[in-house]
C-alpha cells in the first residue's frame, strides 16, 4: 500500500465516501449531496438503495460513484435477500457496495454463515467494488480479525469499520488492527462519527484508504461539524 500524504484538508476529498443513509432523506436532500460530491470531487455519495438510480443520474460523467448499502443496518438479511438487493442496485446504476456482515451468525461462533454470506455477495457484484461491514462496536478485537480475513477470503475490496448506525463509530485503534490484518493491498474504509478534518486525517494515517462521512464538506473545509454518528 503507497502511503497516503495528506497536507490539507481539500486532500481529503478523493478518499471521501459523501454520506446520507438517513431515513428521513428528500429528493432534495439527495440532489444537494450529489452537487456537494461534484463540486468537491469525492469519491463517491453513499446513499440508500431507492436513491440509486436518481443520484446515478446526476454524477453521470463527473468522475463521482454511486455507493449503496446492502444488508443495511443490522446484517441480519438472509444471504439471498442481500444477494437479489446488491444485483438490482448495480441494475440501478450502483458502482459500489458496503454489505454489512452477519453479525448475528459472527458473534455465535458461525463463521461458515459469514463468509458464505459474503462470497454470495462478491460473486453478485462481480467486478463492482464490494465493501464489507463489521461494526466494530459489537466486535471484539478476536472477532474482528476473523472477519477481516473471511471478507478478504471471499475476495472483497475493502473492510469497512462501521454503519454508522451502532452505539459508537471507527477508532484509530480499529482501523490499525484492521489494516494489520488485511495487509497492504485491500482497502481499508473507516466510517461512523467522523467530523472534522483531524479525526479524518487521523483515519488515514492509520491505515484507512476511505472515509465514509455525511460531514464531509466540513472535513475538507477544515471545520467541526460537530456531534453526529455519520
Amino acid at each position: 500500500m503507497k502511503k497516503i500524504e495528506i497536507s490539507n484538508p481539500t486532500e481529503l476529498a478523493p478518499y471521501i465516501d459523501h454520506t446520507l443513509l438517513k431515513a428521513n432523506a428528500t429528493i432534495a436532500d439527495i440532489k444537494k449531496l450529489c452537487d456537494e460530491a461534484i463540486k468537491y470531487h469525492f469519491a463517491s455519495v453513499c446513499i440508500n438503495p431507492f436513491y440509486v438510480s436518481l443520484a446515478s443520474g446526476i454524477v453521470k460523467g463527473s468522475g463521482v460513484k454511486v455507493c449503496t448499502v446492502i444488508g443495511f443496518p443490522l446484517g441480519s438479511n438472509t444471504s439471498l435477500t442481500k444477494v437479489v438487493e446488491a444485483r438490482d442496485a448495480i441494475a440501478a446504476g450502483a458502482d459500489e457496495i458496503d454489505m454489512v456482515i452477519n453479525i448475528p451468525a459472527l458473534k455465535s461462533g458461525d463463521y461458515t454463515t459469514v463468509l458464505m454470506d459474503i462470497e454470495a455477495i462478491r460473486k453478485a457484484t462481480e467486478d463492482k467494488v464490494l465493501k464489507v461491514i463489521i461494526e466494530t462496536t459489537y466486535l471484539k478485537d478476536d472477532e474482528k480479525i476473523k472477519a477481516c480475513n473471511m471478507a478478504k477470503k471471499a475476495g472483497a475490496d475493502f473492510v469497512k469499520t462501521s454503519t454508522g448506525f451502532g452505539p459508537s463509530g471507527a477508532t484509530v485503534e480499529d482501523v490499525k488492527l484492521m489494516r494489520k490484518t488485511v495487509g497492504p493491498d485491500m482497502g481499508v474504509k473507516a466510517s461512523g462519527g467522523i467530523r472534522d478534518y483531524k479525526t479524518a486525517a487521523d483515519m488515514i494515517m492509520a491505515g484507512a484508504t476511505r472515509i465514509g462521512a455525511s460531514a464531509s464538506v466540513s472535513i475538507v473545509s477544515g471545520q467541526s461539524a460537530g456531534e453526529g454518528k455519520y
